[in-house]
C-alpha cells in the first residue's frame, strides 16, 4: 500500500516560502454525541487550484470531513483552517427551493449576503451561463432533470466566488451518461475558476478523471491510508478514461481501498 504523503508543498521561488493551503485539516478527530468515532487523525492540505477527491467505504467519515470543513460541525480534536466567507458546498441533493425558479434559486446565497439586487442578478446570470442553463432561468425545479438541478446547485455556489469548493457525492444519484457529462462540465468550471476542490465520491473512475490527487480512507473510524497523484494534465478529454495509465492508477486505488476495508 502506498503511504500517504501529507507534507505541505513548498514554493520553488527564491525565498522558498511555504505555500499556504486554501483548506487544511490538522490531526482532526470527530466523535459524535452517541459515541460514534467518525474519523481519526486526519491531516490533509488542499491548495488553491488543486482538485482532491476522497474515496472510501460507506460510513468512513468522508461526508463528516466536509461538514467539519464547512463549519457545520466542530472536530473533537485538531483543527480545520479555511475561509468560510468564500466557501461553496454542493450536497448529494440539489437542495433547491421548489417555489423559486432557476434564477431565484441561484441568487439565494447572494441575497442572504445582502448583495444589491442588480449585482446579484448579474452574478446569477453569469453563473447560469457558466453551467450551461441559459434559457432555463424561469423554470422551477420540478420541470428540471436531476442533472439540471445539480447544475443549479453548482451555479448557486458560484455566485459567491468560492475559493474552496466542497462536493459531497453530487452526481451519485444520476445515470452514468448524465454523470459523465456533468464531470466534464465541472472540470470546465474548475479550469475557469481554479478554486480548491474537495470532492467525495464512491466512484474510483470519477475520482481519477476529475482529481489532481486521490485520497483513500479506511473503514470507520476513517483514516487516510493512501494518496495517489493523478498524472493527467488539464484539460482532460473523455478518452483518457480508456488509456492504460488511467486503468493503472484506478487499479492501484482499488487495491488500496480493498486493503483498507479488509
Amino acid at each position: 500500500m502506498q503511504a500517504p504523503s501529507l507534507a505541505l508543498s513548498t514554493a520553488t521561488s527564491q525565498d522558498t516560502a511555504p505555500v499556504v493551503p486554501a483548506l487544511r485539516f490538522s490531526q482532526v478527530d470527530l466523535t459524535y454525541p452517541d459515541g460514534t468515532v467518525a474519523v481519526r487523525d486526519i491531516s490533509l492540505d488542499v491548495a488553491s487550484g488543486e482538485f482532491v477527491a476522497i474515496v472510501g467505504p460507506s460510513g468512513c467519515g468522508k461526508s463528516s470531513l466536509l461538514r467539519c470543513a464547512s463549519g457545520l460541525i466542530a472536530p473533537t480534536r485538531g483543527s480545520v483552517q479555511v475561509d468560510l466567507s468564500h466557501l461553496g458546498y454542493v450536497f448529494q441533493d440539489s437542495t433547491l427551493l421548489p417555489w423559486r425558479n432557476v434564477q431565484q434559486n441561484v441568487e439565494l446565497l447572494a441575497q442572504l449576503r445582502r448583495i444589491p439586487k442588480e449585482e446579484r442578478n448579474e452574478l446569477a446570470r453569469s453563473a447560469i451561463e457558466l453551467v450551461g442553463l441559459t434559457g432555463f432561468e424561469r423554470h422551477h425545479p420540478r420541470r428540471l432533470s436531476g442533472g439540471m438541478r445539480m447544475r443549479v446547485s453548482l451555479a448557486r455556489s458560484l455566485t459567491i466566488d468560492p475559493r474552496v469548493f466542497l462536493f459531497d457525492e453530487p452526481f451519485g444519484a444520476l445515470d452514468e451518461i448524465t454523470r459523465e457529462r456533468l464531470n466534464d462540465e465541472l472540470l470546465s468550471v474548475f479550469q475557469s475558476k481554479r478554486f480548491a476542490a474537495l470532492f467525495v465520491t464512491h466512484s474510483i473512475y470519477e475520482a481519477v478523471y476529475l482529481a489532481t490527487r486521490v485520497v483513500v480512507m479506511s473503514s470507520r473510524p476513517g483514516r487516510i491510508v493512501a494518496e495517489h497523484v493523478v498524472p493527467f494534465s488539464y484539460p482532460r478529454t473523455p478518452e483518457v478514461r480508456f488509456s492504460a495509465e488511467f486503468s493503472r492508477v484506478a487499479g492501484q486505488i482499488s487495491s488500496d481501498l480493498r486493503e483498507a476495508i479488509a
